[in-house]
């Protein structure tokens, strides 16, 4: 039946890769369990709270993609949207976090509306092949850049912002880990991300960055779901309505539409989904329920949900179907009683699946137009924005607002989807606001 449903012999997969698959892209995306909420109760958010609400959201929103949609693509509290409704909203504006969720919970309704009305996919259909191509190259990148900073191989640096780390014993355990994942899968080894993680963290274990825990389950508490519903408490949800929080609402809506839009062509184009145009298949479903989750992360009170990058980490592994989002949302859900055991794994063990993961995200670069510059340049700027800034969104904007001003300005305006003009102006007005 689990065959048939998720159709895994016509998709030429296996129940054993799909579900090494799926434990795959949770190992990789653990850390927001822990890293969530130490950034969203900078907030005001309760941090007991904030990691069983994370691990309750990431696995509703992951399994309701597994079974309505049949992809591989997992979903939790977006990092970046996090810091921004922490910092930029809650801290710079001074309000209270209950309204900054009620926020996130009107802009994932909005965009289910767009779903719905399909314009949202009106808008996928409208970029350029190549530029679809050039984000998932980008996004390669990115999670690369990740690997390498939460490894300590890249660090902050006053006068270069960024610079080779020294030898310390993160450093060490994550080259390790590196060598290993990279001759398993040269070897062609089933399931080498997923060995190379677990032996990376006994590696981590021996050279001191990894403890086992005291205690293996943790049964949570009642005041552990007080967030859950908050938002909605009249005296909060009504502070929304007013022009002072247009800005802000269109500010999440605009990043939280196009990191999912960038990420869902990446994954998708690694996986092998897109077709002779680069559009997905039954994309409107995962549309959907990509809205539904940052409605979900609002209602909770644990930041907008959103599809993520380390996805490509199980597919990498060979996951090809919903059956793989379906073991990660498993995961997140058990994280609620077992977290303590998550927390083993250290970032050191999980760097090294995301730089071989970034290196598989690249390879796409191949088949991008380079012969013809209107589109070449565009997917250049693309490709460097995207980790430079360390933002999928706005590399995508830097994409196509060049792409826009080039086509236009050198007399190929009728090759550009008249959609691409709207979304370039959006984007050149949200850089414009953001300035301000």
């Amino acid at each position: 039946m689990i065959r048939r449903f998720f159709l895994i012999d016509e998709l030429k997969t296996t129940l054993g890769t799909e579900v090494i698959a799926g434990m795959v892209t949770f190992m990789t995306m653990a850390y927001i369990i822990f890293v969530n909420p130490h950034i969203i109760s900078a907030a005001g958010v309760p941090k007991d709270a904030a990691i069983i609400t994370t691990c309750l959201a990431a696995g509703i929103a992951t399994l309701l993609m597994g079974l309505f949609t049949n992809y591989p693509f997992a979903l939790a509290p977006g990092m970046g949207l996090n810091a921004f409704l922490a910092f930029g909203v809650v801290v710079g504006m001074k309000i209270p976090w209950q309204v900054a969720m009620g926020i996130v919970f009107l802009e994932g309704l909005i965009i289910l509306l767009l779903v719905l009305t399909n314009f949202r996919e009106m808008v996928m259909d409208a970029i350029s092949i190549n530029l679809k191509r050039a984000i998932g190259v980008g996004i390669g990148l990115f999670i690369a850049f990740i690997g390498l900073q939460s490894s300590g191989m890249v660090v902050k640096n006053q006068a270069t912002l960024v610079m080779f780390g020294s030898f310390t014993k993160p450093v060490v355990v994550t080259a390790i880990g590196l060598v290993i994942t990279a001759i398993l899968m040269s070897r062609k080894v089933k399931g080498a991300i997923l060995i190379g993680i677990f032996s990376t963290t006994v590696v981590a274990i021996f050279a001191g960055l990894a403890k086992i825990p005291e205690s293996i389950i943790a049964i949570p508490q009642a005041s552990q779901f007080s967030t859950i519903g908050a938002a909605f408490d009249p005296q909060y949800f009504s502070q929304i309505f007013n022009l002072t929080m247009v800005t802000v609402i269109f500010t999440f809506l605009l990043t939280d539409f196009f990191d999912t839009m960038g990420t869902v062509v990446a994954v998708g184009g690694e996986a092998g989904f897109l077709d002779g145009e680069g559009k997905i298949p039954r994309i409107k479903g995962v549309l959907v329920v990509d809205s539904l989750a940052a409605m979900i992360g609002g209602a909770f009170g644990c930041s907008s949900v959103t599809t993520y990058v380390e996805s490509a980490a199980g597919v990498g592994e060979g996951g090809r179907t919903g059956l793989t989002a379906i073991v990660t949302g498993m995961l997140f859900l058990l994280a609620v009683f077992f977290w303590p055991v998550v927390s083993i794994v250290p970032p050191a063990a999980t760097a090294p699946a995301l730089i071989v993961v970034g290196f598989l995200m690249m390879m796409v670069v191949k088949d991008i137009e380079w012969s013809e510059f209107t589109e070449a340049f565009p997917a250049f700027l693309t490709i460097l924005t995207i980790p430079l800034t360390y933002s999928i969104s706005k590399g995508i904007g830097y994409g196509f607002i060049s792409y826009v001003l080039i086509k236009a300005l050198s007399g190929k305006f009728r090759d550009v989807h008249p959609l691409m003009y709207f979304i370039a102006l959006l984007f050149a007005l949200d850089f414009l606001m953001s300035s301000i």
